[in-house]
């Protein structure tokens, strides 16, 4: 029970690692706010955690919007007195367009731009006041190992990440609010399932040292560590979780 009395935000929660995100954070004691844009499987992960005995609020939210993100910082505060936590987990991954640098629909781009990397700062910019008002607090970015393979327009994307997660603990560690990325692997979700054709995930099981395909707990553990007081001596930092893909210095 290591988050007890915390609040948590996790946006992106109603499916995939965000939702096991949120119900691993309710079941330590967390309360959580599921801000995700889907209604129905947002209530779903919210009505999940609340028949198993836990605390969840759904707000509809759009990352990409301020109005938006203001409003479950907000939401979150009105109903639980504060937040503690923010799991940046939302993101255009499942069904996303592909296309080539020379030929991708800018509007898109943009689109997808604001969701997966810009977002990250306007929850970060919605939340740290209430976080520093409670005494300092931990935010979580969902980064990936793609962002190391030039992996097109979702690999730098999610190397902005990366550059936001070192600049906002630069920027927030004074108010005790640390800021670290896990960066998955190849992980079994519905998302990877429907973006990664079997033959390309299999050639890249093979090149990993530890050759399989991640399962979501790989990633949940590493994140529960990262967000408790555990590692209250790790900010700046991607973590990858990713079986050894990704090997650096």
């Amino acid at each position: 029970m290591r988050f007890t009395d915390k609040v948590a935000i996790v946006t992106g929660a109603g499916q995939g690692i965000g939702a096991h995100y949120a119900r691993a954070l309710a079941k330590e004691g967390a309360a959580v706010i599921i801000a995700e844009l889907n209604p129905e499987t947002g209530k779903r992960v919210a009505d999940s955690i609340t028949d198993a005995g836990g605390k969840a609020l759904f707000a509809e939210t759009d990352v990409s919007s301020e109005s938006s993100t203001i409003a479950v910082a907000e939401s979150a505060c009105k109903a639980f007195g504060g937040i503690d936590l923010l799991v940046n987990n939302a993101a255009i991954f499942a069904n996303m367009m592909r296309a080539p640098w020379m030929d991708v629909d800018l509007a898109y781009y943009k689109k997808f731009m604001d969701v997966n990397m810009n977002g990250i700062l306007l929850m970060a910019r919605a939340v740290h006041k209430t976080m520093a008002e409670r005494g300092g607090g931990v935010i979580l970015n969902q980064s990936s190992s793609a962002a190391w393979s030039a992996g097109g327009y979702y690999g730098l994307a999610k190397l902005g990440v990366n550059g936001l997660t070192i600049a906002l603990a630069k920027e927030l560690g004074a108010k005790n609010i640390r800021v670290n990325a896990i960066a998955p692997g190849p992980t079994d979700t519905e998302a990877t399932q429907n973006n990664v054709p079997p033959d390309v995930l299999k050639m890249l099981l093979a090149q990993m040292p530890l050759s399989r395909i991640g399962d979501t707990q790989d990633i949940v553990n590493s994140a529960l560590f990262l967000l408790s007081d555990d590692a209250s001596w790790v900010t700046g930092q991607t973590w990858c979780v990713d079986g050894g893909q990704v090997l650096r210095p």
